[in-house]
């Protein structure tokens, strides 16, 4: 058998295995051949394999001009450091930080069996019983993350927790401001209340930052196997994790298909149920979630306009961008309604 086999764009499983066996020798036992695997916000995931064994490769965009060995050295450090702890995270193997083997930083990890729900018709076929287990495990994982002592793990210095909401508003504001196109109605107004309101935050711990069920793969017997994508992992307020939750929650089920909608299958548990399930688990006073909630809908909001934006700029490749704009209002809304009720 021949090793040539030509890889996906931005992996050359030629290169790759030369550096594998030099590095890890003994790690590669044949050819390699190399999938894009579908999915993540951003940085790219390629299925890896000898014909005997599979690992997982991450990388940042091709032509991100902006691809430093940060941004892989930052999840590769997150996943080392949760490793040891009740947190299910593949192990990592091996973290370049240069651009000499596939032309930007990247870094390797064992292949975790599972799935990641996305399709409601999917996960309604366990019936309503796996699923309302399924949900309240999505929720225990959360909480035995933010358990983590990032310090005792490493992590001490992983963000600056002080002033993180702040920060966060502030940042998600300048995002707004480089694509706005339009007049967003109520998009003002969102952002003005949630800085009058600004919560005092709980002790500092890891968030994830875009924490769902289709952001972690669920294996045998429902168990969660792995929490995937932690690009925008950092050190902060752990309710902006549990806001993101429920908005994405909330939002599939108010507006089937503006999100992954597993959430829609029978038996998912409700709001209150998966919020009480972390408070009791947690411990935290979850009395302002409303705000975290309507925080989550602005930068989800933001977000989506600046999709609307590069697709106006005819910059977007694909089907689907040319409804999302109508979803921004829809967002705004959910947030301002949030804050209201809480």
């Amino acid at each position: 058998m021949s090793d040539d086999h030509p890889g996906p764009p931005g992996l050359d499983p030629a290169r790759l295995r030369v550096h594998l066996d030099a590095a890890l020798p003994g790690l590669v036992g044949g050819p390699l051949r190399a999938e894009l695997i579908e999915g993540g916000r951003s940085n790219l995931t390629y299925r890896v394999t000898d014909g005997a064994r599979t690992w997982v490769l991450r990388r940042p965009p091709l032509g991100h001009v902006l691809a430093t060995a940060h941004d892989m050295a930052r999840e590769y450090r997150v996943l080392a450091a949760l490793r040891p702890t009740a947190v299910p995270v593949p192990e990592v193997l091996l973290l370049v930080e240069d651009d000499t083997v596939l032309g930007a930083p990247w870094y390797l990890m064992e292949h975790v069996a599972g799935t990641p729900h996305r399709d409601p018709a999917v996960l309604a076929a366990f019936g309503p019983e796996r699923v309302h287990g399924l949900g309240l495990h999505l929720v225990d994982t959360l909480v035995a993350l933010h358990a983590v002592d990032p310090a005792a793990v490493g992590l001490a210095d992983f963000g600056r927790p002080a002033g993180f909401l702040e920060r966060q508003l502030r940042r998600w504001e300048r995002q707004l401001e480089s694509s706005r196109s339009r007049e967003v109605p109520g998009i003002a107004e969102l952002r003005q209340a949630l800085a009058d309101r600004l919560p005092d935050s709980p002790a500092p711990t890891v968030v994830h930052g875009d924490y769902r069920l289709d952001n972690v793969l669920v294996g045998p017997g429902d168990r969660i196997t792995a929490v995937l994508d932690w690009e925008m992992s950092t050190l902060g307020d752990p309710l902006t994790d549990l806001g993101l939750l429920v908005m994405y929650t909330e939002l599939a089920r108010r507006y089937d298909g503006v999100l992954p909608g597993a959430a829609l299958a029978p038996g998912f548990p409700g709001t209150a149920e998966l919020v009480g399930r972390y408070a009791d688990g947690s411990g935290r006073d979850v009395a302002r979630l409303g705000w975290y909630v309507g925080f989550a809908s602005f930068k989800l909001a933001v977000v989506l306009e600046g999709i609307h934006y590069r697709f106006g700029q005819g910059r977007t490749v694909g089907p689907g961008f040319d409804r999302v704009g109508e979803l921004v209002p829809l967002f705004v809304q959910f947030g301002l309604t949030s804050l209201k009720e809480h």
